[in-house]
């Protein structure tokens, strides 16, 4: 066996050591004051959803009282909180988002 070859063993051991970071999904939901107009324009821009899948997930919201706006590694899903909420709150929306590990 070569010496830069790890054997079987030494390779489990190596994968078993890197995984992937846990993964948690964005929710937005449903309230009565966020017009749905403002919805639709944060999935676009904060979530880069496409029009019509934006307008989809909106009345999904809007019907069920949450949504998932996307699956993300942790920073990158609170920073898109974030973002998220700031821009509503500039607007004066209450607009609620959150995080659930997948």
């Amino acid at each position: 066996m070569s010496a830069n070859v790890p054997d079987i063993k030494e390779r489990i051991e190596i994968e078993e050591k890197v995984r992937k970071p846990p993964m948690y999904k964005v929710l937005i939901y449903n309230d009565d004051y966020t017009t749905k107009e403002f919805v639709v324009e944060l999935l676009i821009t904060v979530f880069h959803k496409s029009r019509q899948s934006a307008i989809r997930l909106m009345f999904s919201v809007h019907n069920n009282g949450v949504g998932v706006c996307g699956i993300y590694p942790l920073e990158v899903a609170e920073t898109k909180i974030n973002v998220a909420v700031a821009k509503a709150r500039d607007y004066g929306y209450p607009l609620q988002l959150g995080l659930e590990e997948e």
